[in-house]
């Protein structure tokens, strides 16, 4: 990598000397032409007023007898001011004085010396066989003010490679050092753009961000990463899927532009990390781990790991199920061996009518119970979530009563059974933790289930220990709790989580002493 940083360095500051060179020769052919069109104009204005030359145009001699007299004058200021030729011309055009001694006596015929008869003063540039001269015409005027010939100084502009040849050493050392320090400086950029890639060579960095890209669509969980300014660095393909994105080339947008309702850029507010959060993002619930992203202890961007909740949910679901189901049949068989051990000592007692009364009383009970939950709650999973509460209830010896006016027909779109349970099972459960610590001879659960084609609402009362204002408002946070036991209060934290997700309302009411009433309302 060094190597090419040299090479492109060198090919800047050869592109740079050239570019500069072109504006640096053109300022100075600009500079020596005004230079050298001065000098020409100012001695051609000092040959104009000699009294020799002025003497020898108004003499009656032959051009041939002033041209010699003039030419030797000339020669001599044309020698000391260097100039290529001083021409003086009679009012015939006739040159008098001239570098090459041919042309002496013989008639000029330019076109640009016209002007100069009839007494002006100006410069021309024309362009000969040794390349272009800027030439200086002054008229000569007797002492009448009377004009008696012409005097033209010419001197040759030089070349670009004299120019170039007369600046070799500013050139070559400049040339020089502008090499020696851009290589050092391509030296040290070099090194430190290898230092900061981890010595890394431009090739190796493309294979690394490809194999990195590849390695993140391969992956089962969704990716999203953003930098500070939130703008999308990481999004795989599998994080496409399960939020139903379906534009490509997502990296370098904005993920307001991608996802309006993203929680992402939270994390970048807050800097800290939240695990296992149930999101709804898109239209589509995911389980989300969002963690700020540091290096060298300061934060550079956020990034979200999360999973389709759809297939966790369905597991949840299933789960939930047999776990109820394993609690009722366990409940049930020790219910049942209670009443088997009532009926045989009846029997045993010779009790015949009582024990089948009993029997009587016991059957009608369950069918009464199975019938309601089967007319009036539609999903069988909840209701055998309820009949496993009651049953638990009397092992504990609290009586559990459902509303008979109760009724579910179906969960909302947005809600889903996992969510459901949570809160019932929840809310029935910190109930009997109430009535446990109450000393009462009756203890009752009272829960109802309401639905209409607005809203659905869980009731459940107790009348236990009750709460005091101080602990209602705290009762919703996540680890807070009034029970000495472990693995305690995330129980309503849960429930509050879910009624905010999908934008219900919680109520409760409670009296210390007298119980608890917490009612839960989701709008269809």
């Amino acid at each position: 990598m060094n190597g090419k940083i040299m090479s492109l360095t060198f090919f800047i500051i050869v592109f740079s000397f050239l570019v500069a060179g072109i504006f640096v020769i053109g300022n100075i052919l600009s500079t020596k032409e005004k230079e050298l069109g001065n000098q020409a104009m100012l001695i051609a204005r000092t040959v104009a007023k000699l009294p020799e030359i002025q003497h020898e145009l108004l003499s009656d001699k032959k051009p041939q007898e002033q041209a010699k007299t003039i030419n030797e004058t000339i020669e001599g200021i044309r020698i000391i001011n260097k100039a290529d030729y001083i021409v003086v011309l009679n009012m015939d055009h006739i040159r008098l004085s001239h570098p090459v001694k041919d042309l002496i006596g013989k008639k000029s015929k330019t076109n640009d010396e016209n002007a100069a008869f009839t007494e002006h003063y100006y410069l021309s540039k024309a362009k000969g066989e040794v390349g272009t001269t800027i030439r200086a015409f002054v008229p000569i005027m007797d002492a009448k003010h009377k004009q008696i010939g012409v005097v033209i100084v010419g001197y040759n502009l030089p070349s670009i490679f004299e120019i170039l040849y007369g600046i070799r050493k500013e050139i070559l050392v400049a040339t020089l050092l502008s090499l020696l320090f851009g290589a050092w400086g391509a030296w040290i950029l070099g090194r430190n753009m290898k230092k900061q890639m981890f010595d890394l060579e431009p090739h190796e960095i493309a294979k690394m961000y490809t194999e990195r890209t590849e390695t993140f669509n391969a992956m089962h969980e969704g990716i999203i990463t953003i930098d500070n300014d939130f703008t999308v660095t990481i999004f795989n393909t599998k994080a496409k899927q399960i939020l139903g994105v379906t534009e490509d080339n997502l990296v370098g947008k904005k993920i307001y532009d991608i996802l309006p309702d993203t929680r992402l850029p939270e994390i970048l507010d807050y800097n800290i990390p939240i695990y296992n959060k149930e999101l709804l993002i898109n239209q589509h619930t995911i389980m989300s781990n969002r963690v700020p992203i540091e290096v060298d202890g300061k934060t550079v961007g956020a990034i979200a790991i999360f999973q389709d909740r759809t297939e966790v949910k369905k597991l949840a679901e299933e789960l939930t199920g047999v776990k109820e189901f394993v609690q009722a049949l366990r409940i049930q068989n020790h219910e049942h061996k209670n009443k088997i051990h009532t009926i045989a000592g009846l029997l045993q007692l010779g009790h015949y009518q009582q024990a089948l009364n009993y029997i009587e009383e016991v059957k009608d009970k369950q069918e009464e119970i199975a019938n309601f939950l089967n007319d009036r709650i539609k999903n069988q999973n909840i209701s055998g979530l309820l009949l496993s509460k009651i049953n638990h209830g009397k092992e504990l010896g609290i009586s559990v009563e459902i509303d008979m006016n109760s009724q579910l027909t179906y969960l909302p779109e947005q809600l889903d059974f996992n969510d459901f349970v949570v809160i019932i099972g929840n809310l029935i459960e910190n109930a009997f933790d109430a009535l446990q610590l109450a000393k009462k001879d009756e203890k009752k659960v009272m829960i109802s289930i309401d639905q209409d084609d607005e809203t659905l609402s869980v009731l459940v009362e107790d009348n236990g220990v009750g709460m005091s204002q101080e602990v209602i408002e705290r009762i919703f946070d996540n680890g807070y709790t009034t029970k000495r036991n472990e693995n305690h209060g995330i129980g309503l934290y849960l429930i509050q989580d879910i009624v905010k997700k999908f934008d219900g309302t919680i109520d409760v009411t409670s009296t210390p002493g007298e119980g608890t009433s917490i009612y839960v309302t989701f709008y269809v």
